[in-house]
């Protein structure tokens, strides 16, 4: 499996990729939306970690545009928003799996 990271704080798209490589796991860091999507899809065997709080483009806007997709890869969305300003930003669409930041290695091996 490939997981995709994109997050636009360096510090933790290095940590997550540092991570995953320590669990046997490839990974690539976007920092943006826009950068993630001038790249290849994912494939369904994949992952994409996705900050919902991006510049640009938002995180969300990559969450429907994965689920989209023809064979969508499994999608983890991460935030260290607070829940009213979650709620706003998902406009009553939660991803399958949310994970708030900081995140623990448990948390996040568990949906791997």
């Amino acid at each position: 499996m490939f997981v995709h990271i994109v997050e636009d704080d360096p510090g933790v798209g290095d940590s997550l990729a540092l991570l995953l490589a320590q669990i046997g796991h490839e990974s690539r860091v976007y920092p943006d939306a826009e950068s993630f999507f001038e790249c290849h899809p994912p494939d369904a065997e994949d992952t994409v970690i996705v900050d919902l709080g991006l510049p640009g483009l938002s995180g969300m806007q990559v969450v429907r545009w994965l689920s989209g997709l023809k064979t969508p890869p499994k999608v983890i969305a991460i935030t260290g928003q607070p829940s009213r300003a979650i709620a706003e930003v998902v406009d009553g669409h939660l991803p399958a799996i949310l994970l708030r930041k900081p995140l623990t290695e448990e948390s996040l091996v568990s949906h791997l």
